[in-house]
């Protein structure tokens, strides 16, 4: 198990991560999400060993790290760019660990073939790099992590130089690869569909912290926060007033909803309005359609106040429109 604790980084005098704390439990993959900036990389680096923390300890199985150099720490790493050697095939470049490493001839032989089956790269040993489309040499760079039987694998943006069709497709067999591995994975990337797709347990950071938390499930049904929303894009988020309780005053009327959350009459509050239609919903709101764009067998249909919601069929720009749905309070 790996267990990051208390870690502190700071560059040219600003905080760059604050306090960053969590674990991985064996075969978890657990997805670093934020934007560019956010501290996610820096936290991989930090990790794998190449860069120091201002403080904190980070262990696996109970062992503290901080004096192992990285090629002693068994991580395996994949990166955007791939980093492979283009002088070298295929079978080259995943050996290449296993050279540095010192192992058998054999036993890199062995290793060599059952990574690349394990990519379904079987047939491609002797093939160039330079041959390779992207989403190959993507395939070769994750078979050379693979062949030293890293005891964690850490990925940062790993499909960010491909087109959507190859890193969907890839981001699939990758799933697969993980789950039949049982080797537990950091996946850094700043895509939220990458992100659900793979992680079983997401950390949301933002400016070095670490501000979400939870499997995507749960993050998705209870962003906790206006940021956490905002980034993932869950639905239009509004300013609100408490009248009374469950009751909350906004510039787009008046809304009614359970809220956990202690508030006294006239605090200010962040409500999500989620932009699916629930007919079983006692809150409406309604506006004049401003425009009308299709996406993916629904039409996201925007207001004239912003306000926007997906609808089955477009409605006319000009129309006024009333739509039940679902509002939540944030904070």
């Amino acid at each position: 198990m790996l267990e990051v604790r208390e870690i502190f980084k700071t560059y040219a005098g600003n905080p760059l991560l604050n306090n960053i704390t969590f674990t991985i439990g064996e075969g978890e993959t657990i997805c670093l999400l934020g934007a560019s900036g956010s501290g996610k990389s820096t936290l991989l680096r930090i990790i794998a060993g190449l860069e120091s923390p201002d403080s904190g300890f980070i262990s696996f199985n109970g062992i503290d790290l901080q004096q192992t150099p990285p090629h002693l720490r068994d991580f395996g790493l994949v990166f955007q760019d791939y980093a492979l050697f283009p002088h070298l095939n295929v079978n080259d470049n995943v050996a290449f660990g296993l050279k540095m490493r010192r192992f058998e001839k054999s036993e890199i032989n062995e290793r060599v073939v059952t990574a690349l089956n394990l990519v379904s790269l079987s047939k491609f040993g002797n093939r160039k790099i330079t041959d390779l489309s992207g989403g190959e040499q993507q395939r070769v760079a994750l078979a050379r992590a693979l062949a030293i039987r890293p005891r964690l694998l850490m990925f940062d943006e790993p499909l960010g130089a491909l087109d959507r069709s190859l890193r969907e497709g890839l981001l699939s067999e990758l799933r697969s690869i993980l789950h039949e591995t049982r080797i537990p994975a950091i996946y850094v990337t700043h895509d939220q569909e990458e992100a659900f797709t793979i992680a079983d347990r997401i950390l949301i950071l933002n400016a070095g912290n670490i501000v979400r938390e939870g499997t995507p499930a749960e993050v998705w049904a209870n962003p906790e926060s206006a940021f956490v929303a905002g980034f993932l894009g869950l639905g239009n988020v509004i300013d609100g007033e408490v009248l009374a309780e469950n009751k909350f005053q906004t510039g787009h009327g008046i809304f009614t909803l359970r809220c956990s959350h202690k508030h006294a009459k006239g605090d200010k509050v962040k409500l999500l309005m989620r932009p699916q239609p629930a007919d079983t919903e006692m809150n409406t709101f309604s506006g004049v359609v401003a425009d009308v764009i299709f996406q993916q067998e629904r039409f996201k249909v925007t207001l004239e106040d912003g306000l926007y919601v997906y609808l089955q069929e477009a409605p006319k720009i000009g129309q006024m429109i009333s739509v039940k749905v679902k509002v939540e309070c944030l904070a």
